[in-house]
């Protein structure tokens, strides 16, 4: 139980009837979770408004409402709380009720395009490797000290956050490594929290479906670093031009990394290959089964992040040079027959750049490149001919496909996607509607030692189509079609 008066610290508001004397059980914002004796914060979303529920939630016994308008009908026996902006106030509730875990563990939050997974669970298993408990929010997985806990958002609401955060604290964790979408920092998830540092990764073309023009975009990203507090730390990505932007008006102590420039900290490439790379950070060569600029890039951030954080810096590289990649991001599947597939996540024209790129850089003269590559439905319609455009560049051959269509029709997508295909090109792109069968035709288009690319999807084990989840992971398509061929 905690009482409504600790709750509402920091919060304008007003009330019908009286705070004093009044505990809760529990706290949400989702009718259908409200138990007998809870508080329920009605907040305005982008799909639907937290307003339309309030009488079911008092239906299941909440004994607090907090909503920006109260209704005309309020029930008496119901305490009524009225605030200006009821997502902010979600916030600094949720922070209130677990005691503010977040000002009792150094919380370190990733935000960018592309790399934030791999970055934050690159310093997750390196904290862990060094000797320390810690916590991970990510998109994959969250895990408490080495439990796993399944995760379903990018960025969690904000009672899961803290309750989360309030876990690790109680497991032992000194340290949590947590993403930081732009759409959190929007919605206010992250109101409230207090994180020793912010990772910037880059900055490219997605989710203009939620914020409407790349500004917005880019503003999101540096209201989470103008609200890192002095003393903290803020670490960007000096080859992006926008990690200067997200440094303005920071009061953290700021650092660059880099592989093109002078910064603070700095790695280059000595030798790429498809069971890994060597990378040279300062003086320190490392040997990784990590492969691409973009994942020297991810490893330079963890590595600058952990030597800021104080901790020994060739232990560090040691433990980077131990590590295995993050599942589902340039994993590589190989046929006895020679053929190499990799499966990637990237479903950003930025992320597909890069991975292509980094293909091109290793693969021998004569090997073809075979990329299969859809783009999701419901979500930013700009960037799908972009991605099929970016494709055909880099490919000797192209499968337009579905990814998630969800409630799209999944040939419309690729109709928006071939758009983007010049006409002189048009002859290399093969459009397959069916990811199974558009997978299969890849393999048996490629000869030995051609390259595969599975691209959008990653670690992702569902297919989402018209609001159901089916069964569906590109690893597993592959090695069943490889082992069928042997």
């Amino acid at each position: 139980m905690k009482s409504l008066t600790e709750i509402l610290n920091g919060i304008d508001y007003t009330v019908k009837g009286t705070v004093n004397d009044i505990s809760v059980s529990g706290i949400c914002f989702d009718s259908r979770e409200v138990a007998r004796g809870d508080l329920f914060i009605a907040v305005r979303g982008t799909k639907t408004d937290g307003h339309k529920y309030i009488d079911d939630a008092v239906r299941q016994g909440a004994k607090a409402v907090i909503c920006e308008s109260v209704p005309g009908h309020a029930d008496p026996r119901v305490c009524w709380i009225r605030v200006s902006d009821s997502a902010y106030t979600l916030a600094v509730c949720a922070s209130n009720y677990y005691d503010n875990p977040s000002a009792e563990i150094k919380l370190v939050g990733i935000t960018g395009t592309n790399g934030k997974t791999t970055t934050a669970s690159l310093l997750y298993r390196i904290f862990t490797m060094l000797g320390y408990k810690v916590g991970l929010l990510s998109t994959i997985s969250n895990y408490i000290a080495g439990k796993e806990v399944k995760a379903t958002l990018t960025t969690p609401d904000p009672v899961k956050i803290n309750r989360l955060l309030r876990e690790m604290i109680e497991s032992g964790c000194e340290y949590a490594f947590m993403e930081v979408s732009s759409h959190a920092v929007v919605q206010k998830r992250i109101t409230s929290l207090t994180f020793s540092m912010g990772i910037f990764t880059n900055l490219s073309h997605d989710h203009l479906d939620y914020h409407g023009t790349f500004d917005n975009y880019l503003r999101a990203k540096k209201e989470f670093f103008d609200h890192l507090p002095a003393g903290s730390l803020a670490l960007v990505n000096a080859d992006d031009n926008n990690g200067k932007i997200m440094l303005q008006n920071c009061k953290a102590d700021k650092y660059e990394y880099s592989l093109k420039t002078v910064a603070d900290y700095t790695c280059r490439i000595i030798e790429h290959r498809f069971d890994g790379m060597n990378i040279k950070f300062d003086n320190h060569e490392v040997w990784t089964t990590f492969i691409g600029e973009f994942n020297a890039y991810n490893l330079l951030a963890a590595a600058s992040a952990a030597d800021l954080l104080g901790q020994d810096r060739l232990e560090v590289l040691t433990n980077i040079s131990r590590l295995k990649p993050v599942p589902g991001r340039f994993e590589v599947i190989r046929s006895v027959s020679g053929k190499t597939a990799v499966v990637d996540y990237a479903h950003t024209p930025d992320a597909l750049d890069n991975v292509l790129s980094a293909i091109n850089k290793i693969k021998h003269e004569g090997n073809n490149i075979i990329t299969v590559v859809g783009a999701g439905g419901d979500r930013d319609c700009s960037k799908r001919p972009l991605m099929a455009k970016i494709s055909v560049a880099h490919s000797d051959r192209v499968i337009l496909t579905s990814d998630n269509p969800r409630n799209e029709d999944p040939e419309k997508i690729i109709d928006d996607m071939i758009r983007g295909v010049p006409v002189k090109m048009q002859s290399k792109v093969l459009r397959i509607t069916n990811r199974r069968e558009a997978i299969r035709t890849a393999t048996m288009m490629a000869n030995e030692d051609d390259i595969i690319l599975i691209a959008g999807k990653g670690h992702e084990t569902y297919q989402e189509i018209k609001g159901h989840r089916y069964h569906f992971d590109d690893r597993e398509e592959l090695r069943k079609i490889f082992m069928s061929a042997n």
